[in-house]
């Protein structure tokens, strides 16, 4: 595996002791000829390597260690003894063993020349060398090597490139040392040696005493360097790493489709994942305050640590999770040392520690009897609009704008043709021009022109406008929300005749978010929908009459009403049908709490961030101003308000 390998030492100055001998050995050593050499070590270095070890444990950190370990030679053996050395040298003076083999060593003193560079392309030896010797500080001494392989290829064979390496971020490691850029003085020396070829650099301030250098300071260099060295090939696995997190959701919502297929077949039963729900629900009451995990005693952490693990056993969950993990470790195997990880349980993987609130979200939903709404795939129909009374002009108008086959000219014409009949005042163009405005892609959006164009048709009668505007009036966009025009709006639909508005209307009177909570209210609404065959109001209503909620408790009508919602197309009413056949004696509200869960993780999985409501659209002013290029980068008219634009917008719609 690639990595970069940083030791970091220091030689403390003062009271007869000084850097400048050291300054002068890796200047000026004569480079060791490669010369493989597979003979066995001599049992000299062997015993040397074994006090080596005892006196300094570090020493098994060292690449040179791990060689010498999977294949000890006189070679591996040599390379290992001259590294540990030379990374322990502050020791050495009061080792009388040691220093005899530094003094005795066969290395040649290159005589009238050195390898030394820092700062400055031309180094006086001498004059650094003295300025050592009268130095009172700490300087550090860090050693930083390669595998011989990744030196060759990646262009660190040589002293130029480290060199240039060193140059370009020694205010980076001045600053880990703590050390300011005015004050930091550094050189270095190449050592192409053995199977690692690495580079001796000593540092200091012109302060003693100001440096100070700590493990965190030491990652801090690791990883400066280690994004240069390799920063190809990191981007090559953060881009193999998002793939996997998109192949990772892609999984996630195919094994959720999965699940629901096999909830229709009675094959997706997860007893105890459930049971340990409603076992965390009811405990949750005895907890005040915030109700997340970091707020939670042990016990209760335990439980939901517990609920995550058993989600993560389902098959396909653990293998995204595995494809995951593969990917993080090959990344952070650039930074780190250690030989093999383990993956941890989902539960202790920070980065997707969220899972954890979701698990209580879920349990508490079910200790507070809260309807839940499984419609996150709901395709909402209600802004159809009929073209039997729209004109010929705007329906093929529409049918062009619409059509990718038509050249960005032709399209961006018809919508521009479109928005000059919404500004005569067509109801259907209006509402048709309203929604582009709203969700962009033909156009760029503009809540205000959404806005202005439904409110015409609504005002006209259209039903689907009516329900467009609606939906826009209780979105999260600040700039527009209003919770009473919304439900007004809604209502003014409903009474035309659109189910999906009647079904919006009785979910804002279950949940209370944007209007009076009223259980019989969000019946009355949802009756009205599930009579015009609305399979997600059916759905609801079953829940309501299984649970006796706004409604007397009747298991029969519930069953009623899931039957009809199964035959409408519900992916989740025969479950509930299934297990009421059993006899199944569960509150309802935890029928489906492992499934709404598997749905919370696969959003999770997708970013490692909450994900937008479904079929939401988020514009920010980047975002904004990306779509704004690439339009006219494909060749679309720039807009004749650029200006009112160019100050940024920010819509979230939920539809």
């Amino acid at each position: 595996m690639a990595k970069l390998i940083v030791k970091s030492p220091y030689i403390k100055c003062g009271s007869g002791k000084s850097a400048g001998g050291y300054l002068k050995y890796i200047a000026t050593r004569e480079r060791v000829e490669i010369i493989p050499d597979d003979r066995p070590p001599t049992n000299k270095q062997t015993q040397l390597i074994a006090k080596l070890v005892e006196d300094f444990p570090d020493a098994k950190e060292l690449m040179e260690y791990e060689d010498y370990s999977s294949h000890p030679t006189k070679a591996t053996a040599s390379a290992l003894i001259t590294l540990t050395l030379e990374t322990n040298w502050d020791k050495l003076s009061s080792m009388d063993g040691y220093a005899k083999y530094i003094a005795l060593r066969p290395r040649a003193e290159r005589l009238g020349e050195h390898g030394l560079f820092g700062d400055d392309d031309a180094v006086d030896l001498a004059a650094v060398a003295d300025e050592l010797d009268h130095y009172t500080g700490n300087v550090w001494t860090h050693i930083i090597s390669l595998h011989r392989e990744d030196a060759a290829r990646l262009g660190y064979g040589h002293a130029d490139a480290w060199r240039t390496l060193l140059r370009t971020h020694r205010n980076d490691i001045a600053a880990a040392m703590k050390i300011p850029p005015e004050d930091f003085r550094w050189y270095a020396a190449f050592h192409d040696e053995g199977n690692h070829p690495h580079v001796h650099m000593m540092a200091w301030s012109v302060k003693p005493n100001q440096a100070y250098l700590s493990k965190d300071g030491i990652r801090q260099i690791k990883s400066t360097l280690t994004n240069q060295i390799f920063r190809q090939e990191l981007l090559h696995v953060y881009e193999q790493k998002s793939k996997s997190r998109d192949e990772l959701v892609a999984e996630t919502r195919k094994a959720m489709l999965e699940l629901a297929k096999a909830m229709r077949e009675m094959t997706c039963i997860h007893p105890e994942a459930e049971q340990i729900i409603w076992d965390l629900s009811r405990q949750l009451s005895q907890v005040g305050g915030k109700k997340t995990y970091g707020y939670l005693p042990k016990p209760m952490k335990k439980l939901v640590d517990e609920i995550v693990d058993q989600m993560a056993r389902l098959p396909t969950v653990d293998a995204c999770y595995q494809t995951w993990w593969e990917l993080q470790c090959q990344v952070e195997d650039y930074y780190s040392e250690a030989e093999k990880r383990i993956r941890p349980p989902l539960s202790q993987q920070k980065e997707f520690r969220q899972i954890k609130n979701a698990v209580i979200r879920e349990a508490e939903h079910i200790r507070m009897n809260r309807i839940s709404f499984e419609d996150e795939e709901m395709q909402d129909d209600g802004e159809q609009i009929s073209t039997y009374a729209m004109s010929y002009k705007c329906q093929n108008l529409q049918s062009v704008a619409n059509d990718d086959r038509f050249s960005l000219a032709e399209r961006d014409e018809a919508a521009e043709q479109l928005e000059q009949l919404a500004e005569g005042g067509d109801a259907y163009a209006q509402h048709i021009i309203g929604t582009a405005y709203r969700d962009g892609g033909l156009l760029i959006p503009d809540t205000a022109k959404a806005q202005k164009f439904l409110e015409c048709a609504a005002e006209q009668g259209l039903d689907a406008a009516q329900h467009a505007l609606g939906k826009l009036y209780l979105s999260d966009d600040a700039d527009v929300h209003n919770s009473t025009k919304g439900i007004y709006w809604l209502k003014r639909s409903a009474d035309n005749g659109n189910d999906f508005s009647a079904y919006r209307l009785g979910k804002e009177y279950l949940s209370g978010k944007n209007t009076i909570k009223d259980a019989e209210t969000a019946v009355s609404y949802l009756r009205q929908a599930a009579n015009n065959r609305n399979a997600y109001a059916q759905y609801l209503l079953g829940k309501l009459t299984l649970m006796g909620e706004g409604v007397p408790e009747d298991m029969d009508a519930a069953y009623e009403w899931f039957a009809a919602a199964r035959d409408n197309g519900h992916a989740y009413a025969e479950f509930f049908m299934k297990r009421m056949e059993r006899g199944e004696q569960e509150p309802s509200s935890v029928l489906l709490s492992a499934t709404r869960l598997l749905y919370h993780m696969g959003n999770i999985f997708r970013d490692n961030a909450p994900a937008p409501a479904a079929n939401g659209v988020q514009i920010d002013r980047k975002r904004l101003q990306r779509l704004r290029e690439k339009r006219v980068a494909l060749g679309h008219k720039p807009d004749d308000h650029e200006l009112e634009q160019q100050q940024g917008f920010s819509m979230k719609f939920h539809m």
